[in-house]
């Protein structure tokens, strides 16, 4: 029993590692969606993070570094996505293919004009990563049966970012739910007119949400690469920003069933390498592409509405237009 929950543990801790860069971007683009801005574009933020935290901290040697460049190159490609959206009125869709198109094409040019390796940055070694935190005691209580493997193996030996997206989650729920700025936010993306007659702008707030969900996405790219990675490579968000999409949409936009959302699709990637080339009594054998394309399948699946309608707020991709 005990090995057996040993492993379970190690499953769920490789579970977390997975998601959190899922986590980070379902709770950006809940901000951005709650406002009324829809957000396909956290794809492109993710991918452009993930290249500019690699490139800095391997020019400077600080993952810091890289987390703050990663922040400020996803908020960039943010205000682009919110100035035409909002301030231009565009469509919210045109606008966020165009941010994964342009963070796609733009993180492979600048990587071969800064180090001429086919679009990727160096590895990094231990001094340019996150590098995974024992927490206090993990060592001896390890071999106390149930609670050992629970705190050593699942809580402990992760790095600060995954913390962080554990964290984020009660704080959005808390920033979105119970203070008068999550109020007005969300409804600037239900009724914006009521915010506008409140004596509020909706263009600042839903601003102010983009700005929020690039620091978030910032964040996920920065744990790509400098954590759960050891470099940037072309396209190694893999399309990790529309299922957190999916995600969001099955936790129909609230923080708690979005992150088990985000969790389900973690279990799906951690669990191929256990599940490559057992065989099952009927089916036999399971390919391992069946297993590595399991959680695509169900980002279809899910945003297919198999699983009950989600209803999103009522002004999203609403443009709103100011009463004289």
């Amino acid at each position: 029993m005990t090995e057996a929950w040993i492993d379970a543990m190690q499953i769920l801790a490789s579970t977390l590692r997975l998601a959190t860069p899922l986590i980070f971007c379902a709770m950006a683009g809940m901000f951005s969606e709650r406002a009324g801005v829809v957000d396909i574009g956290l794809e492109g933020k993710l991918l452009m993070g993930a290249f500019a935290a690699a490139a800095v901290a391997s020019l400077t040697g600080s993952p810091w570094a890289g987390l703050g460049a990663a922040i400020f190159a996803s908020v960039a490609l943010a205000l682009v996505h919110g100035f035409a959206c909002i301030t231009h009125r565009g469509d919210h869709i045109v606008s966020g293919v165009a941010i994964n198109i342009l963070a796609s094409g733009l993180t492979v040019v600048i990587g071969i004009a800064l180090f001429t390796m086919g679009g990727q940055t160096p590895p990094l070694d231990r001094a340019e990563r996150f590098r995974p935190i024992t927490l206090p005691f993990a060592d001896q209580v390890a071999d106390i049966p149930v609670l050992g493997p629970l705190y050593a193996e699942l809580l402990s030996g992760h790095n600060i970012l995954v913390y962080a997206a554990l964290a984020a989650v009660p704080l959005a729920s808390i920033v979105l739910f119970a203070t008068s700025f999550g109020l007005r936010l969300r409804a600037a993306g239900e009724a914006p007119e009521a915010v506008d007659s409140a004596g509020y702008s909706v263009t600042w707030l839903r601003y102010r949400a983009v700005i929020i969900t690039g620091v978030l996405c910032g964040i996920a790219g920065a744990y790509l690469s400098t954590a759960h990675g050891g470099g940037f490579v072309r396209e190694m968000s893999a399309g990790k920003g529309y299922i957190a999409l999916a995600a969001l949409i099955f936790g129909k936009w609230r923080p708690v069933p979005t992150l088990f959302a985000c969790l389900l699709f973690g279990v799906l990637e951690s669990s191929a390498a256990r599940l490559s080339g057992v065989s099952l009594p009927v089916v036999g054998q399971i390919p391992i592409e069946v297993i590595l394309i399991a959680p695509y399948v169900l980002t279809v699946i899910l945003l297919a509405g198999f699983f009950g309608r989600a209803i999103p707020p009522r002004a999203l991709g609403v443009p709103y237009v100011k009463e004289r």
